[in-house]
């Protein structure tokens, strides 16, 4: 195969992507006006419906400009030989090749994200403001700009820096070394993700004392779940918009309650909630998310070692000095399809377990608080409650509304 070959097919792989992605759009936003299904008539009043379909079809219609920018933008990056540019530019920093790689992307994604604050910042002090949505100030917008953008720096810079040293070391077996150590990042994040990270975001605090602490710890007791860590976490300072999580295992666990649901929802309600959080520890949905993940590493880390060595990689992308890092780069793009069949199978399993905890919280505590308080979370943040099949097969990682009301009543 010759490099333009390939270059053309990395091409055509990116506009297949953005076809799909955009077809699966439309159908998804010809369904925003279809009526409501019975069950679900008494979430929205028609005023308030209304609204609703304002929200998605701008949401939409953003969610087009800004797809269709980027492939342009992405699609001349890649024809005008921009690869190639920031890799020049990286090698007269340095000839270090693990430095050359991290100037490389560093400037890439800081380019790319400059790029895109100003969509992003439309879309939280224009779109979300608009309808109600937005809490954040401009401060906290940069702040966490800034802070995503150094913790990107040191936790991406220490893996990628871990990974090329090892290729360098290694060799062809370099796979099982880098699979390794991304291994053990990710479970320690899995543990320590919210004790260490998240305080860099937003502030939580442990639950109060009070009747929904007790009825919390009520319930946990009549399951035999252990729970000493209840935190709130202050999404109010971002988003109207609520949730809750759960987060670690073993000694780590903790249920972490957003401000926005313990304002939106009644103790009954807010337990249900829980109880679903519950559901998904006691059937070990954490463990089983946390294996599958490390297993597709590792099958993406072998097959990247089959190809990254090529120097027509770097070739397609028109860089005379082949590398790890160019390599890496079109290897992404040429792996997008395998990892879009994988996300596919994910979300199902995903959607799975979504059912599994509904039926938990059913069979332990009650599925009336759940289906009202999943009602109100969703008429809140004005949900779309008539999505296209298509769409939720490709992109829900769970049920609609509909098909957890009707699996909670049976």
């Amino acid at each position: 195969m010759s490099p333009e070959t390939l270059f053309y097919i990395i091409i055509a792989i990116l506009i297949v992507s953005f076809i799909i992605d955009q077809a699966l759009d439309y159908l998804n936003a010809k369904h925003f006006g279809d009526k409501l299904p019975k069950e679900l008539e008494d979430i929205f009043d028609e005023q308030e419906y209304q609204k609703s379909q304002r929200y998605k079809s701008e949401r939409y219609k953003f969610g087009l400009l800004t797809s269709t920018i980027s492939l342009i933008a992405t699609l001349l990056f890649f024809f005008f030989d921009g690869f190639a540019y920031v890799d020049n530019l990286a090698r007269s920093i340095s000839n270090n090749e693990i430095l050359i790689a991290l100037v490389f992307f560093g400037i890439i994604m800081i380019a790319s994200d400059i790029l895109s604050t100003p969509f992003s910042y439309y879309s939280t002090f224009v779109i979300e403001e608009k309808y109600g949505f937005n809490k954040t100030t401009r401060k906290t917008f940069f702040l966490d700009k800034l802070k995503g953008w150094l913790m990107g720096a040191v936790l991406g810079g220490i893996i990628l820096g871990a990974i090329i040293w090892i290729y360098q070391t290694t060799g062809e077996n370099f796979w099982l070394y880098a699979w390794g150590i991304i291994t053990v990042f990710t479970v320690l994040m899995n543990l320590f993700y919210a004790r260490f990270i998240v305080p860099l975001f937003n502030k939580q605090t442990p639950l109060e004392e009070g009747s929904l602490r007790l009825e919390i710890e009520k319930y946990a007791s009549k399951v035999g779940f252990t729970l000493d860590k209840i935190f709130v976490i202050d999404g109010s300072k971002r988003s109207t918009k609520a949730n809750a999580y759960f987060s670690g295992f073993g000694s780590e666990k903790r249920v972490t309650l957003y401000d926005t649901l313990i304002n939106d929802l009644n103790e009954k309600e807010i337990v249900a909630v829980l109880a679903h959080e519950v559901g998904h520890y006691k059937r070990n949905h954490i463990i089983i998310n946390l294996i599958v993940a490390i297993l597709t590493t590792g099958f993406t880390l072998w097959l990247l070692s089959l190809f990254i060595g090529n120097p027509l990689l770097s070739e397609a992308l028109n860089v005379s000095q082949p590398s790890f890092h160019i390599g890496l780069v079109a290897f992404g793009v040429l792996y997008s399809p395998i990892s879009g069949i994988t996300s596919l199978i994910m979300n199902y399993l995903s959607r799975k377990f979504e059912y599994q905890a509904d039926d938990y919280a059913k069979n332990t505590f009650a599925s009336e608080p759940l289906i009202s308080g999943l009602k109100k979370l969703s008429k809140n943040s004005l949900s779309n409650l008539t999505p296209h099949p298509l769409y939720v097969f490709a992109h829900y990682s769970h049920p609609t509304l509909l098909q957890r009301f009707k699996n909670l009543n049976k």
